[in-house]
């Protein structure tokens, strides 16, 4: 008898609990583990092309454990997303490699858009050379901005130093649409014009197939487009006073051997949408909880705990 009440008692549990499993499996469950509400609807990300690579993993990642969440994630530029982000209407978040400008905050406030500015990972410019190019693999920096400079007049790679060969150099770099050519135009070169025969493309695998073709090609971007094209390319080894620094993971910090090549990384989020739109909100706090994972994944730099813990602490704050 006791045999049996014991059993009947095992039997009656295992039925509360597959009830109380088959009641909570109808729930969605955030980023920040709200299970009030299941999650659904769509995030619409555009800018910039260098943190794309980022953004787009961090995307399908979420869509991966989101499934009624459609993450749309474009690659326009920074300066052109930024157009598209502040509008009526206008995207969720902003990928930028530079941040916000003056104007570009006027014109948010001007359209009653409250903007919040989520840091993501740091990333090196990087100078990149065809594989074939056995002289220039390393350069001190005023060489590489004497390089890049339509004042400094270095148009043969013999005007660079006396024993590099007598050819043409061949510019390469992103357009005016990127944050990377206004990084590389205000910080780099202090606002000094580019050489006027560079050649400028809106796609970086057009940038890397074309400084893969050409042999006194010399190009940059950031580090991530580099990273996986090391097949095609050779990234050039950067003297800053105290012997050549190769870009990499180690070594693009901000206090780091290759600081003055090193920038943070961005994406804007319009909180207006953020609180519209719980998905957004629950999206922002994913990419701040795994942005460290991601970095190190597609070609970045990872913030500290400090910096990751400062962004979900601003978040947090939006519910």
């Amino acid at each position: 008898m006791k045999r049996l009440k014991k059993m009947s008692l095992l039997l009656m549990l295992s039925a509360v609990m597959a009830f109380t499993a088959a009641c909570g499996g109808d729930e969605g469950t955030s980023a920040n583990g709200d299970k009030s509400e299941e999650l659904e609807g769509s995030v619409v990300i555009d800018g910039s092309g260098t943190v794309y690579p980022f953004m787009a993993r961090m995307a399908e990642n979420y869509m991966g454990e989101q499934e009624n969440v459609s993450v749309e994630v474009s690659r326009s530029g920074t300066s052109a997303g930024f157009k598209k982000f502040l509008a009526e209407d206008g995207t969720d978040f902003n990928d930028a490699s530079r941040q916000i400008k003056d104007e570009e905050k006027a014109s948010a406030e001007d359209l009653g858009i409250d903007v919040q500015e989520m840091k993501v990972a740091l990333d090196g410019i990087t100078i990149v050379i065809n594989k074939e190019n056995d002289w220039a693999a390393e350069l001190t920096q005023q060489e590489v901005i004497d390089i890049f400079l339509a004042s400094a007049g270095k148009k043969k790679w013999s005007d660079v130093r006396p024993d590099f060969p007598d050819e043409e150099i061949q510019t390469y770099g992103p357009n005016e649409n990127h944050g990377t050519y206004e990084f590389m135009f205000e910080n780099i070169l202090e606002e000094q014009d580019l050489p006027e025969n560079i050649n400028l493309q809106q796609d970086y695998s057009t940038l890397v197939d074309l400084v893969s073709k050409d042999k006194n090609a010399i190009g940059f971007f950031g580090y991530g487009y580099y990273d996986s094209n090391k097949d095609k390319l050779t990234a050039v080894k950067v003297d800053f006073g105290n012997g050549p620094v190769e870009p990499s993971l180690d070594t693009i910090k901000e206090d780091g051997d290759y600081a003055p090549f090193t920038r943070p990384v961005f994406t804007y989020l319009n909180t207006n949408m953020a609180k519209e739109k719980p998905q957004v909100l629950d999206y922002a706090i994913y990419t701040m909880e795994n942005a460290q994972d991601v970095a190190a994944e597609t070609g970045f730099a990872p913030l500290s705990d400090e910096d990751i813990q400062a962004s979900l602490d601003a978040l947090n704050g939006l519910k």
